[in-house]
């Protein structure tokens, strides 16, 4: 939404205005004033606006007509502030200040000088919502910080400077902000949430009697509370509200950090994480909050998915909306249906369910969370657009209805005068209009916030209500084995006893018997809910033994199960991709964190594209703090198997065909890896220092790559693949790195691989990233784990077998320096391009084929070369037998080896079919014989992958793949490899 529109003054407000007016040019003749002759005519304008709007602003300006003329001649009203500007005056304003009574007179003061200011600004359209609440925001930040420190240089100096037991330290006060004045939203009679909270015990010293820190920050706070609070002569700075602090209004008014820790620790209520998701310093000492806010995240955001929050958010709405209508507020536009209580709730239920783990989620302002969840794909981008724009117009309506008489409230007028002067500020022709488009909204809102929040139960849902509950009796065991093995039966099951004993087996298993007993309420209420789906979904056999394994792997964390209950949606595709792939199946009982994949159908089935998934890597990864190694790691392996799930699922939905499923593989292994190397170099580096280059010059960058082979090289990756993996440097054995422990450069890089290493292959709760296979460097296992680019040579050029020269054409860098990329490519295209003996090439590459054959082939069939490995009843290794994937992976590498040395562009590409490709334009291969090596090398490795998802061996019946085979073998003759 738009700021509101300017519209004309309607007649119902001359009389008011004029009033007004003549009562503020009383004040200035009374004065001697005559600077209002010489405003502009817009300033004239917008003075009639803002007194047709605001008796606020009307009776600042009786009481204090000065200054109202100095705001207008210091160009305030019709400019934004600058950065620090608001803070600078009232330091100046309290700078005279000799008793707590001139504190709080130039407090009041101050602040009635701003408020005239930022209602002239809203009402006149100068300032849109965001400047109008960023800078109530920040008079509240100013008024509570200047106040606490004006008033603790007092404290100390009649009771001492509080001490730390522990540190022996002097401590400050931590004030947290709390609800709209921590997301800097506060409105234009908003009150303030406060939490006072200090870093440890101790007592005073410098004084005659020492106080306990706990009594001094009391008083301290005690104080602070009246100087913001207390109404006087010249009004209130805020009205401060105490009653988020741990044990509310009958708790102690302020707490240590163990204390604060503890409590939110053992006691701390759903309502209270809620709360504490906006929490800001807004003053006192900002480097221990920081501390405190760091000890209470995890209170706020669980590491795991966490869908049980919205259970509290629903129950937090449900007694609003009771206290809503008891006491008569349903034309409340914050707590009413569809108010402005309904959009944060629906933000806040995302970032309470999923910010943990996503930590773009961890931030406070409400629009920038709406905005995220639209990026990050929670929500559709129209719904978020509607949730902004009708927030928008209900803050504007709230602060409409503020600024009249700086009064707190979010309820319509009933008294004609006051309509009228809402809408009007609201830039609407009369009442109704405006009750028009506020119904609009607030349907809008309502209709999403149901969406979101509703019980699936309830009305809103009841398309889901009772479904399962034919399934109740059979799952509380009233009934006999043999009725429910019959309903079982009757339902669909093909077995029915085997269902009935695996659903015996989940309710005697020990994961089942040691649930508490909220936990085991969610479970009664999900089975019956899962039976009825796996029956509808067909195959119910299957789906009940691959889906019990999950749900007795989340048994004692039920918070997954609410999310199925609360979204027949993710429901429903967890059945199709359980049913389609016992390997998703597994994969989400050891990790159930990847149930959140299933929330969203739109991203689910929509891997992103390479430079996609390495800015949301690096993005995740730059939310979590450098040294925290724990949460990078963990932070890795959700990212590769939340991604690894999403392509799997578009592979069984057919929206991904083999080749880009192999593609988006390669493409996250390569974003993981070059996420890790930096992680590892940075790493090393602070334990080292950096590398120096022979030129003496400090790499701040690694000279290092790290250099893919095999299925990786070739980009080819599958669900389940290893990485072979090589790691070169440019580094000088003759330097040494710059740090206070350091090594020589060939060191610093061999334990920059070892790190990589570690940080691949790590077991932690989500398990390891990758195997990484690293025989194929120099010497293999015998030689350096990180070669430098002449050793690297050197080895190729004179100790290579021809195996390795094979395995180098799939070579390609994954990750790292580019500098030395280009170096590693030209020692590839030389060790590749040289010149080679054709008939001892054939050979060597076709005894290696046959002993490979030998040892990997199907026995039975002496590799697929006996006549009898085309029966139906024979198997066909679709890797390892004659025709089939090796043997054209051989031709092709054969062929860059023969040949690349005439037509160097055949090392362009270190995949199979590009390569092929480029045999093709190169008049090397028959263009029918490119074509059936491509397709018969597609339809195995097809074949493969679905074999991989069905956790089968990747054999197939003798009697598949005929023509291919043939069609393979015969161009192995012909090329003279036979």
């Amino acid at each position: 939404m738009s700021l509101p529109s300017l519209i004309a003054q309607p007649a119902e407000l001359h009389a008011l205005v004029d009033h007004a007016r003549q009562t503020f040019q009383s004040r200035l003749d009374e004065a001697g004033q005559r600077d209002l002759a010489a405003w502009p005519p817009a300033r004239h304008a917008a003075l009639e606006r803002v007194l047709a709007a605001s008796d606020f602003v009307a009776e600042q300006a009786a009481r204090d007509a000065q200054m109202l003329l100095e705001l207008a001649a210091s160009g305030e009203l019709e400019r934004s502030l600058a950065a620090g500007e608001l803070r600078g005056q009232l330091e100046q304003a309290l700078a005279g200040c000799a008793s707590e009574d001139d504190l709080a007179r130039s407090l009041r003061r101050y602040r009635n000088r701003q408020q005239a200011r930022i209602i002239w600004r809203d009402v006149n359209r100068l300032a849109d919502l965001a400047e109008t609440c960023r800078d109530l925001s920040e008079l509240a930040d100013a008024s509570i910080d200047q106040a606490y420190h004006w008033l603790y240089a007092r404290q100390c100096a009649q009771s001492g400077t509080p001490i730390g037991a522990r540190s022996g330290e002097p401590q400050h006060l931590v004030v947290l902000g709390m609800g709209k004045l921590g997301a800097f939203e506060l409105n234009l009679s908003s009150d303030i949430d406060l939490i006072f909270a200090y870093p440890e015990g101790g007592e005073t010293t410098g004084a005659r009697r020492s106080l306990d820190n706990q009594e001094f920050f009391t008083r301290l706070g005690q104080k602070l509370i009246k100087a913001l609070d207390a109404v006087t002569a010249d009004g209130f700075v805020f009205r401060v509200d105490m009653r988020l602090r741990p044990y509310g209004s009958s708790g102690p008014l302020v707490y240590s950090f163990n204390a604060m820790e503890q409590y939110y620790q053992d006691q701390g209520r759903d309502w209270e994480r809620y709360a504490m998701i906006k929490a800001r310093v807004v003053a006192g000492d900002q480097a221990s909050g920081a501390q405190l806010q760091q000890m209470l995240r995890p209170f706020v955001y669980r590491r795991y998915l966490d869908f049980s929050a919205i259970e509290a958010l629903r129950t937090m709405k449900q007694l609003i909306q009771q206290e809503v209508r008891r006491k008569g507020m349903t034309e409340n536009i914050k707590l009413g249906a569809g108010g402005i209580r309904e959009v944060e709730f629906i933000a806040q239920a995302f970032q309470l369910i999923h910010g943990g783990r996503d930590l773009s989620l961890q931030q406070r302002p409400l629009l920038k969370v709406l905005a995220t969840l639209a990026g990050q794909g929670y929500l559709p981008t129209p719904v978020v657009d509607e949730l902004t724009a009708g927030y928008r117009f209900l803050r504007y309506l709230e602060h409409a209805l503020q600024a009249i008489a700086d009064r707190q409230t979010q309820m319509l007028p009933d008294g004609e005068l006051e309509r009228a002067r809402v809408a009007f500020i609201m830039g609407f022709p009369g009442w109704n209009a405006l009750l028009d488009r506020l119904a609009y909204w607030r349907g809008r809102v309502d209709f999403h916030f149901r969406q979101v929040i509703a019980d699936p139960e309830d009305e809103a849902g009841a398309n889901l209500a009772g479904v399962g509950d034919e399934w109740l009796p059979l799952w509380q065991n009233a009934l006999e084995a043999d009725a429910a093995q019959h309903q079982l039966v009757e339902a669909g099951f093909a077995d029915g006893a085997a269902a009935w004993q695996r659903i015996e087996g989940l309710q005697h298993s020990s994961s089942v018997r040691a649930m508490q007993r909220l936990s085991r309420e969610r479970l009664d209420a999900f089975m019956p809910r899962l039976l009825a789906a796996m029956v509808a979904h067909g195959n119910p056999d299957l789906l009940l033994e691959r889906l019990l394994p999950l749900v007795e792997a989340v048994a004692r964390r039920s918070a997954y199960l609410v999310l199925l209950s609360e979204n027949p949606g993710a429901l429903e595709r967890l059945l199709t991709l359980c049913a389609a792939s016992p390997w998703v199946a597994e994969q989400i009982a050891r990790f159930p964190l990847l149930l959140d994949e299933l929330l969203n159908e739109g991203r689910l089935y929509s891997p992103p594209g390479k430079a996609e998934l390495t800015a949301e890597l690096r993005e995740r990864l730059t939310r979590i703090p450098e040294d925290d190694l724990e949460q990078q790691m963990e932070a890795l392996r959700h990212f590769k198997l939340a991604h690894g799930l999403r392509v799997a699922a578009s592979e069984i939905a057919g929206s991904l065909p083999l080749m880009k499923v192999s593609d988006y593989l390669t493409w996250l292994a390569e974003a993981i890896l070059e996420q890790v190397l930096q992680l590892g170099w940075r790493q090393v580096a602070q334990r080292h220092g950096y590398p120096r280059r022979a030129d003496g010059s400090v790499a701040s960058e690694p000279d290092f790559i790290i250099v893919g082979y095999g299925k990786v090289g070739g980009i080819e990756l599958g669900h389940s693949s290893d990485l072979d993996l090589v790691f070169v440097h440019s580094g000088d054995q003759q330097t040494e790195t710059d740090g206070a422990k350091p090594i020589d450069s060939a060191q610093f890089y061999t334990r920059l691989g070892q790190r990589i290493i570690h940080l691949l292959t790590a077991q932690t709760a989500s398990g390891a990233l990758y195997e990484v296979d690293m025989r194929l460097r120099p010497s293999g296992v015998s030689g350096l784990l990180a070669s430098s680019l002449a050793a690297f040579e050197r080895y190729q050029e004179s100790e290579a077998w021809t195996w390795e020269h094979q395995a180098l054409v799939r070579a390609r860098k994954l990750a790292g320096s580019d500098a030395v990329a280009t170096q590693f490519e030209q020692i590839r295209a030389r060790v590749l391009g040289r010149e080679r003996d054709g008939a001892a090439l054939r050979a060597e590459v076709g005894e290696m084929r046959a002993k490979m054959r030998d040892n990997l082939g199907s026995k039975s069939t002496l590799g697929g070369t006996a006549p009898e490995a085309f029966d139906a009843a024979a198997t066909f290794n679709l890797k390892h037998d004659a025709g089939g994937i090796v043997d054209i992976e051989f031709m092709v590498q054969y062929a860059v080896l023969a040949w690349s040395r005439q037509y160097p562009e055949l090392l362009r590409f270190t995949d199979n079919i590009r390569i092929l490709e480029g045999l093709e334009q190169a008049g090397l291969i028959a263009s029918s014989d490119v074509r059936l090596l491509q397709e018969a090398y597609k339809a195995y490795r097809a074949a493969a992958h679905r074999l991989a998802l069905q956790k089968q061996a990747g054999s197939v019946g003798g009697d598949h793949f005929h023509e291919e085979r043939r069609g393979v073998m015969r161009i192995w003759r012909e090329l003279g490899l036979a």
